[in-house]
């Protein structure tokens, strides 16, 4: 039996993830959830950084994004952003902001009296 036919146009560019990462899994500190905040910093030299990095740096130079949405943008799983993120908080290049603690949240209880007396007064 023949094998299918590839495309070999279809993995041009494809680069694997441990190659992105050089070689680690893990990142350098592991304080980022899918939810926390990424922000760039605009006045640090780009020069030696990773392609993807690079990528990253122009993707958050625009505002706030979440882990979650850089990973999306960048079509790169969340577990090679993270190894990203970390280098890249380690140099100074971005800062990250945790997601409120569930602690801080408001009391379920409290969110209702603010509704009930919402609808009251419409």
């Amino acid at each position: 039996m023949t094998p299918p036919r590839r495309d070999p146009g279809r993995d041009r560019g494809l680069v694997r993830p441990y190659v992105v990462t050089d070689g680690r899994a893990y990142p350098t500190r592991n304080t980022f959830d899918l939810v926390t905040l990424v922000m760039a910093h605009g006045d640090r030299p780009l020069g030696g950084l990773s392609p993807e990095k690079r990528r990253l740096m122009d993707l958050c130079l625009g505002g706030a994004l979440s882990v979650a949405e850089v990973s999306g943008h960048l079509m790169l799983p969340v577990s090679v952003v993270k190894v990203l993120l970390g280098d890249l908080v380690d140099s100074g290049h971005i800062t990250t902001r945790s997601p409120i603690p569930s602690a801080q949240l408001p009391e379920a209880q409290l969110l209702q009296e603010v509704l009930d007396g919402l609808r009251a007064r419409l």
